[in-house]
């Protein structure tokens, strides 16, 4: 598929004029739009890419497959596209939550497409492994989750919507969250939900090769502190840096607090 291919099929804008590629990749249930709040201070210095995951956003839905889309493989592979098709080199990635995973995937299969990498709130595995992992879930948990999802898919997202956003989060923020999950088609959302939530991609983290921020919220019920702390251990080369904020969608309610953190290790 050629550049306007790839830029129609992932609804891929870009913002700016700096010499420096900052790519965004959002979260579960989400698109490019969570960014908004942040373009301002980090479109100052650097050229912002923004995109949708396939079956996410303005994406195209028709190109959505669940073979593809099953394990976060595939949806690196939307980042490795989008980077082949604008020939994209030295890039410093930016995921929220489980794009976290998405780019060290992505960053590992092709590393010279990457500078850094910067992730907000992730989590390599949400699952509680005893002894020595606490990812912050049960199986029976999750599994509950995905049956509200098939049982009452709105009911699911005004469930989580407010968990992700914080309990003192704007409430126009919350709803557009809880919009933005009814607004993913069901299938595509189950299928990431799997992706997401049922995977573990721990053995990956000692292969990082790249500098990586790593940004903790101090009240995040979807990424404990624990499992920052975690990551940071088990990532050569990783920093660490806890924020004083609540909830996993912090780029939305502390956007200049990200935006600083952020744009102090890009300029390291």
């Amino acid at each position: 598929m050629d550049q306007k291919g790839i830029a129609d099929r992932n609804n891929v804008r870009l913002i700016g004029d700096g010499e420096r590629v900052l790519m965004l990749a959002h979260g579960f249930g989400c698109d490019q739009n969570v960014w908004r709040f942040m373009i301002p201070a980090l479109s100052a210095s650097y050229r912002i890419l923004l995109f949708d995951y396939v079956g996410s956003g303005h994406s195209w839905l028709s190109a959505f497959s669940v073979d593809r889309y099953s394990r976060l493989e595939g949806y690196a592979q939307d980042v490795l596209d989008i980077c082949e098709a604008f020939d994209l080199q030295d890039v410093s990635f930016v995921g929220h939550s489980v794009s976290g995973m998405v780019g060290l995937l992505a960053a590992q299969r092709q590393p010279n497409r990457f500078r850094d990498l910067v992730l907000l709130g992730p989590s390599p595995c949400y699952l509680n492994m005893p002894p020595d992992y606490r990812g912050g879930f049960s199986r029976e948990d999750l599994e509950q989750l995905l049956d509200l999802m098939d049982k009452n898919y709105i009911g699911w997202a005004n469930y989580l919507a407010p968990m992700a956003m914080g309990q003192n989060a704007p409430d126009e923020l919350t709803g557009e969250l809880s919009g933005s999950f009814c607004s993913t088609d069901p299938l595509v959302a189950k299928t990431f939900a799997n992706a997401t939530f049922f995977s573990d991609y721990r053995h990956i983290l000692p292969e990082t090769r790249h500098p990586t921020l790593l940004l903790q919220g101090q009240s995040d019920v979807l990424a404990n502190p624990s499992v920052g702390e975690y990551m940071h251990q088990h990532m050569p080369g990783s920093k660490l840096v806890n924020l004083n904020t609540e909830g996993h969608c912090f780029h939305m309610t502390y956007p200049e607090k990200v935006s600083a953190e952020v744009l102090a290790f890009l300029s390291r």
